[in-house]
This record gives C-alpha cells, sequence and structure tokens, in this order.
C-alpha cells in the first residue's frame, strides 16, 4: 500500500507512475485521496479542539462548584454533555473518512521504478540477456505432457476423475523427478554458493509454513482483497462449544471489564490455501519490528501452491503449464530500503543458478509497467526454453515491491541507536516453479524413442536412475 504522505508529496509522481501502469483516471484518484485525507485530517483537529474545550469545561464545573456558583456549573455540564455528543459525531465521521481512504488506498498498484520499461501489455517487456543455445532435434520435439502419457506417468483423466480440470496424477519415475528437483533447488539455496562473477549466492533458511492463512496475511502481501477470485478458501464448521470456548478465552486475555463489544461467535472457520509460499514467509515479520542487524533476511520454501486461474480460461488447457495445484520453491528477501535493489539482483541470479545447473536455455526480462504485478515497483521475468512448444515460458518471477507489503503488514525495522522506526523492504521470487521445471526438463532432455535423460545435477536425487524410458 502506498504511503498517503507521499502521495500528498509527490503528486505527479503518483499520477505518472499510475498513467504507466494503464491505472483508471488516476487524477481522479488521486483528488479523491486528497479529498478523503484532508478530511481525516480536519476531522481529527476538530476533535483535538474539542476534546480540549471539554477538558477545560469539566475543570471550570469543579471550579464553580468550589465557588458555590450553581448556575455556572450547571451551563457548565450542559456544554460538557453537547460536547460529548459532537465528539462522537465527529468520530464517526473521522472514522468513515479513514475507512474509505483506506478502501481506497488498498486498491491502488505499486508505483513502478523510473528505469521500468512503460508499455500496456507484456509486448512492451524488454529482454535483457539470453543464456544457453535451444538443442537442435533430429526429429520433431514433443510437448511434456505427450512425453509424460507416454511414458504411462503423467495421467490427466484419472486427476480429472479425482478433482476436475487443471489437475494432474505423475507417477514413478515422474514423480521422484519432480521431488528431486524441488530438493536440487532446497539444497542449491540454502547452501553457500558464487555466481559466475564472484558473488556470493545462497543462503537462505529453508522453513516449512503452513498452507492455510488468515485473512489479514493474504492482505499482507495484497492477493486479498482485489485478487479474492483467484483464490481457494477452506471452510470448516465450528460447534458452539468452541466457539464459546473462543469468547472465554477473549475474555480472560484481554481482562475484559464489561466496557466495549464483545467478538461475534463464529461458527464456521475460514482459511485461505496459499497461492504461492511468498504468503506465509513474507509475513513471518508480519506486525514486527526487526533488529536491522538481521537484515537482509533470507528464507525458502517448498511447498504446493493453489490458484483458482480465474482469467485463464481457454488458456494452457493441456498440460501442466497452468494447473490449480503446483508445487513451487519460493523465495523471500526482507530488507532495509538501502539494501532492496542489489537483493533484487542477487535473488533473480539465485533463481537463474537453477537453470544453468540443469543446463537448460533461458531468457530474463524486464516487465513492463503493464505487465507488472499488483504490488511490484520492478519485476524479472526468466522464461525457460521449451522445444516441444517453440517458445519460452515464464519459470519465475523476482519482484521487488519496496515498502508496498510492508505497509500493508505494518513490518517496520529499527537501526541500533535509532529511535524511529522504518519500514521494511519485501522481494520474492521463484527459485524456480518445480512443476515447470519439470516440463522443461522432458522437453529438452527427450530423446528419440520417447525417453527422458536425467541431468547430470539430479542424478544423486534419483538413486542412480540415468534415463526414464517407455514401457516396453
Amino acid at each position: 500500500m502506498l504511503d498517503i504522505k507521499w502521495i500528498r508529496e509527490n503528486q505527479e509522481s503518483f499520477v505518472n507512475g499510475l498513467t504507466d501502469r494503464g491505472f483508471d483516471d488516476p487524477t481522479a484518484t488521486l483528488n479523491r485521496i486528497l479529498s478523503l485525507d484532508a478530511e481525516r485530517r480536519g476531522r481529527i483537529q476538530k476533535l483535538q479542539e474539542m476534546q480540549a474545550q471539554r477538558n477545560n469545561a469539566s475543570k471550570e464545573i469543579g471550579n464553580a462548584k468550589a465557588a458555590k456558583n450553581e448556575v455556572l456549573a450547571e451551563a457548565l455540564m450542559k456544554e460538557v454533555a453537547q460536547l460529548k455528543t459532537l465528539l462522537s459525531l465527529n468520530q464517526q465521521a473521522a472514522d468513515m473518512a479513514a475507512e474509505d481512504l483506506q478502501s481506497l488506498l488498498e486498491g491502488i498498484p505499486n508505483v513502478p521504478d523510473a528505469d521500468v520499461p512503460v508499455g500496456s501489455d507484456g509486448g512492451s517487456n524488454v529482454v535483457l540477456r539470453e543464456v544457453g543455445k535451444p538443442k537442435q532435434f533430429s526429429v520433431q520435439p514433443k510437448q511434456h505432457f505427450e512425453l509424460g502419457e507416454a511414458l504411462g506417468l503423467m495421467d490427466f483423466e484419472t486427476a480429472a476423475k479425482l478433482s476436475g480440470a487443471r489437475f494432474v496424477v505423475l507417477k514413478g519415475a515422474l514423480a521422484r523427478l519432480e521431488r528431486a528437483l524441488a530438493q536440487f533447488m532446497l539444497d542449491l539455496h540454502t547452501s553457500e554458493y558464487k555466481s559466475e562473477d564472484g558473488r556470493e549466492l545462497g543462503g537462505y533458511t529453508e522453513i516449512n509454513p503452513p498452507l492455510l492463512v488468515r485473512d489479514e496475511t493474504m492482505f499482507g502481501t495484497a492477493q486479498l482483497p482485489k485478487f479474492m477470485d483467484d483464490q481457494f478458501l477452506a471452510t470448516r464448521s465450528v460447534s458452539l462449544a468452541e466457539a464459546a470456548d473462543t469468547l472465554v478465552d477473549f475474555v480472560v486475555k484481554e481482562n475484559y471489564t464489561g466496557i466495549g463489544p464483545l467478538p461475534v461467535l463464529e461458527l464456521s472457520e475460514k482459511l485461505w490455501l496459499i497461492p504461492t509460499a511468498e504468503v506465509p514467509l513474507t509475513n513471518l515479520v508480519r506486525e514486527d519490528i526487526t533488529d536491522e542487524a538481521k537484515l537482509p533476511m533470507r528464507v525458502t520454501a517448498w511447498t504446493p501452491c493453489f490458484r483458482a486461474e480465474a482469467g485463464a480460461a481457454g488458456k494452457d488447457t493441456r498440460g501442466m503449464i497452468r494447473q490449480h495445484q503446483f508445487s513451487k520453491v519460493e523465495l523471500v528477501s526482507i530488507t532495509t530500503p538501502e539494501q532492496s535493489a542489489e537483493e533484487h539482483e542477487r535473488m533473480t541470479a539465485c533463481a537463474e543458478t537453477v537453470l544453468k545447473r540443469l543446463e537448460i536455455p533461458y531468457r530474463v526480462l524486464v516487465l513492463s509497467t503493464g505487465d507488472m504485478g499488483f504490488a511490484a515497483n520492478k519485476t524479472y521475468d526468466i522464461e525457460v526454453w521449451l522445444p516441444g512448444q517453440g517458445a519460452y515460458r515464464e519459470i519465475s518471477s523476482c519482484s521487488n515491491t519496496g515498502d508496498f507489503q510492508a505497509r500493508r503488514m505494518n513490518a517496520r525495522y529499527k537501526a541500533k541507536g535509532a529511535k524511529d522506526t522504518r519500514f521494511v523492504h519485501t522481494l520474492n521470487g521463484s527459485g524456480v516453479a518445480v512443476g515447470r521445471a519439470l516440463i522443461a526438463v522432458l522437453e529438452n532432455y527427450q530423446e528419440a524413442d520417447g525417453s527422458i535423460r536425467i541431468p547430470e545435477v539430479l542424478k544423486p536425487y534419483m538413486g542412480g536412475l540415468t534415463k526414464i524410458e517407455p514401457p516396453k
């Protein structure tokens, strides 16, 4: 979420940034923000003035009573009663303006960095580098689903019986190959290694996070409320006794005295299935103040991911490219503002190293303003070469969100000796999508007879298997 103070002080940059992102009528949005902000601040100032007036009147009541001036005391008490009513009305108006402002800010995307290419869609993305040359095949290479089904190890029909479209059952050597890829990636990212230019990479701490999270966790990384339709929601019924126990726990924990509202008895529990491990990993610092000495903080996780793909009807309906359930090794970094740009380059290099070790051709792009994710201010996409499709396809997306997510999570840090706290910067990237890495291995390591060679780096994870061969 953008900083309201920054918006007030950088109105031209705000409008230009949203214009570059293709946001609808950013000038009108700015005017609405400024109007709500002015109303909110005006109401707050008025509340402070009225509160001071009420306090003074209350003191005068005591003085009037001490002087036995009942007429004055009664007039002052009426004034205090009127001020109490006005305070309540102004507080309600201030709260409404704050809620409207918050709701408006929640729907505004991050402002792109100055060096992000301007464009309305992926056609304006800029290729930064291509690594590796696509292999020349003697026959037309097959797509991954043709290879997997011919091996008898990739079953979409049974998956459809179990769960519907956009699911797959992997068997035998392909199931192990997917697991081998994930283990290889985790081992790589959690160890210390150097890139080709000598930079220290790796060093991520492995995390095994929850797969079900609360509303506020999804809000923190900007999946909610804007992208609610792309998510899966899990619910369960809660018994009246369990709900009552929760209420009792609240009364005891909060030392409830009977003043103020009690929480509503909830007879159902709702949790979101994570669309990516970015959600729980980034929220590890939510509502926390981190010691600056611990930054940058780097974490990684291999998890299933769940996406409704609400806007992907008709896209990649064959195969594993676009699934409701897939697995991914995620990279997340928490940094100071001064560290985040360099960390973005480092994270991208970590993801690239996976494909270099697998010896699969790929290219790196910087996404245009119209193709970036909602929370990002700059994104690098890594696209892997798929000979069966004869095209590059995304396998990793590494984004710097600046303090956009941190403000939504209230995630801050404090430098040694500093009085004030600052918002951290958060970054996330795929290191990489495991299912798509499996696709890339199948298509790049296929042989004319339909067998799949095992990449050298994966052989220790495959129990000595060097090739997956078709059934005889």
